[in-house]
């Protein structure tokens, strides 16, 4: 009986790299205020690989708590047109409490949102999926230090890896680094 060669194709859950920055973002994905909100502030960084170098193809997901602490979230992040079945982008008005983005050439990405109101210090949880991960990484980026049972358990040289930095103009810088003496603690959930 003749062998056949049958070539598979690799599922997303498969592939590694370029797919993640290519087929999963949508349009105003790291606008998870409504735009022109007056408590917006801004999360930005760059995801590094263990040289330092920026990774321009990673994927970021982020969740947070809404400001009065609710975990509800608004629908909203990924309306379709029931005609078209195009993307209709955020209603504009909701406070989603998801965002999802990709890398840009340099390896930056910007969050626009509205700060967390979490018991303890505000955080936003980040998921990153990137090339040379087999498996995504979760990790929580910080506004404020203080006493937290995440924050607790990592040990004090580490732990300047999940705090952001504030800046001007209710900006925060939060850079992620996948491998390296600076390594972002990555957490892992059971």
């Amino acid at each position: 009986m003749p062998e056949t060669t049958r070539t598979l194709l690799p599922t997303p859950s498969h592939t590694v790299g370029p797919f993640y920055g290519y087929a999963l973002p949508f349009p105003d994905g790291g606008q998870v205020a409504p735009r022109g909100h007056p408590d917006t502030i801004v999360l930005h960084g760059y995801v590094l690989d263990g040289a330092g170098d920026p990774v321009p193809d990673a994927l970021l997901e982020f969740w947070q708590a809404a400001p009065d602490g609710s975990l509800a979230g608004a629908p909203g992040s990924l309306r379709r047109d029931p005609v078209t079945g195009g993307f209709l982008g955020r209603n504009g008005t909701d406070l989603t409490g998801f965002g999802r983005i990709a890398t840009d050439a340099d390896g930056h990405w910007a969050l626009f949102t509205l700060p967390p109101g979490n018991a303890g210090p505000p955080y936003i949880s980040v998921c990153v999926f990137a090339r040379g991960l087999l498996h995504h990484v979760f990790t929580r980026a910080y506004l404020a230090d203080g006493p937290d049972p995440v924050l607790d358990s990592v040990p004090l040289p580490r732990r300047g890896t999940l705090l952001a930095r504030p800046a001007e103009h209710r900006t925060y810088r939060f850079d992620i680094r996948l491998q390296g003496a600076d390594e972002t603690v990555f957490l892992e959930f059971r």
